[in-house]
């Protein structure tokens, strides 16, 4: 009988002396109540978010913390974006605010859209008003990317942040390597947003690019059915920017943008271009022997040297 509350009684210590070393673990750090922006990307794991929150000293443990996300089922549970901690909350209240909402909202912007279609997404996901934002974009050089902006985010701010990327992301080597090429940075980015709607893959764009140059360097015009598109402007009938059909009518329109009419690069960009159009111009062969380029409905392309081997494509490759 000794031996049995004796057992009972080391149960009993054990389970006081872990509970209270759980209660500890899982208290706040310290009293301080500054608060902290944590930001928590898409996909992240527990493990990094713990990771993370320690080396805030937002938490005592990180394996703490991961029972207790485990216990919890926070995995499934936490969101992305911005929150604010403090040190002087407990394990419990950290998850309370991981998990019931965060101040911001994640915006993504596809490559090759222009400012009137990103004017409308920022218009449905935080109600930014699309006048304003057409007012201070310029377009070309805003930059398409997935951003986590505010909810109460002001359009400014927006705007900046979006050309702040894209001065970024358009390095001095991009520039030094599209002035050899005989442009000007800013025809540099016009091309790029030529070739981000003709191209539909890195290698593509890079051929598109050095066909477009080789026939600026030998005073053709471009002939691009994307600056049509963009002269058009929008498609109630599609409810689109970009006219899925161009047709022979639609090739005469008066517009600056109109390659078919007007030699050269049009005035100004067409679209916002992605890093990756940036680069295909600063690569592309100028010299290539190639003049004509068509995209095929399964996606392939098919390049000629003379308008002969293009008409072939074009009647071989439906």
């Amino acid at each position: 009988m000794k031996k049995f509350l004796a057992i009972i009684l080391i149960f009993l210590l054990m389970f006081i002396v872990t509970g209270g070393l759980w209660k500890v673990q899982t208290s706040p750090v310290s009293s301080d109540e500054n608060a902290r922006v944590i930001v928590i990307p898409k996909s992240e794991g527990i493990s990094s978010i713990a990771k993370r929150l320690k080396d805030d000293n937002l938490i005592r443990s990180e394996l703490t913390f991961k029972i207790y996300a485990r216990q919890n089922n926070l995995a499934s549970r936490i969101q992305a974006g911005s929150f604010k901690l403090s040190p002087s909350m407990s394990i419990s209240e950290i998850a309370n605010v991981l998990t019931s909402g965060t101040d911001d909202v994640w915006v993504t912007f596809i490559e090759g859209w222009r400012v009137e279609e990103m004017a409308e997404k920022l218009n449905g996901n935080l109600k930014i008003d699309n006048g304003q934002f057409l007012k201070l974009s310029k377009e070309g050089y805003m930059f398409p990317d997935t951003y986590l902006f505010p909810k109460d985010a002001e359009v400014e701010y927006i705007t900046e942040t979006l050309q702040d990327n894209f001065n970024r992301k358009y390095a001095d080597d991009l520039k030094k390597k599209i002035k050899a090429k005989g442009l000007t940075e800013k025809e540099g980015v016009i091309l790029a947003s030529l070739v981000e709607r003709e191209g539909r893959s890195d290698k593509v764009r890079t051929e598109v690019a050095g066909i477009l140059l080789n026939r600026l360097n030998i005073g053709m015009k471009l002939d691009v059915d994307a600056t049509v598109q963009y002269a058009l402007g929008y498609q109630q009938s599609e409810k689109s920017w970009w006219k899925r059909h161009i047709t022979k009518d639609d090739k005469e329109i008066k517009s600056p943008y109109n390659t078919y009419k007007n030699p050269g690069l049009p005035p100004a960009p067409i679209c916002n271009p992605s890093l990756s159009s940036l680069e295909a111009v600063a690569n592309a062969n100028p010299n290539t022997q190639y003049l004509y380029y068509y995209h095929d409905s399964k996606g392939n392309s098919h390049y000629g040297k003379t308008l002969e081997e293009h008409l072939e494509n074009v009647a071989n490759n439906p």
